[in-house]
């Protein structure tokens, strides 16, 4: 955590036993409104569940993080069913950026947006932090232009 800017004495940590357990938690931390985020890990979310997270974090303006990560492909079967979320992200591992010397290079991830209430959806490749501790874009996205967004029609001239 101290790696990406967050001092651990910041953090409150809850091992719940089972699922109803850490959504318990998961909404009680919403609830308190003394948080700016709250991250649950759960295995199933319940469109019921879901809504009353939401709410709650609607109502306490606090980030409500619900991580459901999977062992096996076959653990993800609900993956598609509804939730209340405002988005749903799919992150998944890429390979490591090269380096000029033989060894691991920097972590680099696929960030899919596949979901936003009045958006559209999109994907992003992004990179561990770099030395300013921000997430960064692989250095061939970060430097190349802007492609002129599909609704921005512009006269030829």
């Amino acid at each position: 955590m101290a790696q990406v800017g967050l001092h651990p004495d910041r953090v409150i940590y809850v091992e719940a036993g089972d699922e109803k357990s850490v959504l318990a938690a998961f909404e009680d931390g919403l609830r308190h409104g003394g948080f700016s985020a709250v991250v649950g890990e759960v295995a199933a979310l319940p469109m019921t569940a879901s809504r009353r997270l939401q709410l709650c974090a609607e109502e306490s303006g606090a980030l409500g993080v619900a991580v459901r990560r999977w062992r096996r492909e076959a653990e993800a079967a609900d993956f598609g069913q509804p939730t209340a979320a405002s988005t749903r992200w799919r992150v998944s591992a890429l390979p490591s950026s090269p380096l000029p010397d033989a060894g691991v290079g920097r972590a680099r991830w696929l960030v899919e947006l596949i979901r936003c209430k009045a958006g559209e959806c999109a994907d992003f490749e992004l990179e561990a932090c770099d030395e300013t501790g921000r997430l960064a874009l692989p250095a061939d996205l970060a430097d190349r232009s802007l492609a002129p967004p599909p609704w921005d029609v512009r006269a030829a001239g």
